[in-house]
C-alpha cells in the first residue's frame, strides 16, 4: 500500500510559516507526518506550534539542539556561562519560551528522543535532527564529506536517513549508496549562495513509499507572509526582535556573533535582566 509521509523540521518558533505548511499539506493527501526537531526559538511561538503539529497527526517527534537550548535554560545550565554573549542570547530567548509554554508541552519536549527508526513498506528509515548521537554541530552541512553522512547508517539494514538541522533541502548518498534526505527548514531556510538564500519560502518534503520502494521524494516550498510573522513577534515583545527580522527577511543569523551580541545585550540590558532572573 502506498504511503505518503510529510517530513517537517526546524520551525524555530515561526508560527506563520508553519500555518502555511499545514495549509499546503491539507492539499497533498499525506498519510503521516514526522517532525525532526528545533520547534522553538528564536521566533515567538510556543504552544500553537504543538497544536498545529497535533492537528496534522504528527506521529514522530525528534528533539533538536535549539529545543535542548531551551531545556538547558530551564535547568540553569546556561546560567553558568553568562560571560559568553551567545549564551546570554540563548538564555534570554529560553526564558521567553519558559514564560509562555504550557507545562505539558515543556514535558513533552524534554521526553523526546534525538534519534528514531521507522519501517515503511519494507524500507528502514533512520530519523535524526543531526547525528544519531549528537543533535548539534556542523558535521552534516551540505558540503560535508560523505564519511560524516555514513554515521547516520548504524548498519546495512538502514536504507534511508532523513535529518534536519542544516536548514537546507538536500538529497545525496552514503558511501554504500544509501539515500540521505534533508527536508529543509519550515521557519528558517538557509543557503550560502545569495540568490538561493533570497528565497524565504517555508520548506518541507514528502516521501512516497509504495510496495516496491521509495517512489518519489518531493521537495515543497510554501510562500507565507513574512511581515505578518514580524508583527506577531513585535506584539509578543520578542527579545532580539531586530535579529529575528534579519533571519526572516535575509536568512542571516547572528547566534555566534559575540561582538554584535555583546553590544545588543548591553544596549537592551539583557545580561542584567537574565542575571536577575537566575539570582546571580
Amino acid at each position: 500500500m502506498k504511503k505518503r509521509i510529510a517530513i517537517l523540521s526546524d520551525i524555530h518558533g515561526n508560527v506563520t510559516a508553519l500555518k502555511a505548511v499545514v495549509a499546503d499539506l491539507s492539499k497533498q493527501a499525506v498519510d503521516d507526518c514526522w517532525f525532526l526537531g528545533d520547534l522553538v526559538m528564536p521566533g515567538p511561538a510556543t504552544n500553537e506550534l504543538f497544536e498545529l503539529l497535533e492537528s496534522i497527526d504528527t506521529s514522530v517527534y525528534i528533539r533538536g539542539n535549539w529545543d535542548d537550548c531551551f531545556l538547558n535554560v530551564q535547568r540553569n545550565i546556561v546560567g553558568n556561562h553568562l560571560d559568553d554573549p551567545s549564551d546570554v542570547y540563548i538564555g534570554v530567548l529560553g526564558q521567553y519560551v519558559a514564560d509562555h509554554i504550557k507545562s505539558n508541552y515543556q514535558q513533552k519536549l524534554a521526553s523526546l528522543p534525538i534519534h528514531a527508526i521507522k519501517k515503511v513498506n519494507g524500507l528502514t528509515i533512520n530519523l535524526s535532527h543531526n547525528l544519531n548521537t549528537l543533535n548539534s554541530g556542523p558535521a552534516l552541512l551540505a558540503d560535508a564529506d560523505t564519511m560524516h553522512f555514513d554515521e547516520l547508517f548504524s548498519d546495512n539494514t538502514i536504507d534511508i536517513a532523513v535529518y534536519g538541522h542544516v536548514h537546507h533541502q538536500m538529497l545525496r548518498y552514503s558511501s554504500q549508496d544509501q539515500l540521505v534526505i534533508n527536508p529543509g527548514s519550515v521557519g528558517q531556510p538557509f543557503f550560502k549562495h545569495g540568490r538561493l538564500n533570497a528565497d524565504r519560502r517555508a520548506q518541507y518534503a514528502i516521501l512516497t513509499i509504495d510496495d516496491t520502494g521509495l517512489a518519489e521524494v518531493t521537495f515543497r516550498k510554501v510562500a507565507y507572509d513574512l511581515e505578518k510573522e514580524l508583527v506577531i513577534a513585535k506584539e509578543a515583545a520578542l527579545p532580539y526582535l531586530n535579529l529575528y527580522q534579519e533571519i526572516l527577511f535575509d536568512g542571516v543569523a547572528h547566534t555566534h556573533d559575540d561582538e554584535l551580541l555583546a553590544k545588543i545585550n548591553e544596549q537592551y540590558g539583557y545580561l542584567a535582566s537574565l542575571e536577575k532572573l537566575i539570582g546571580r
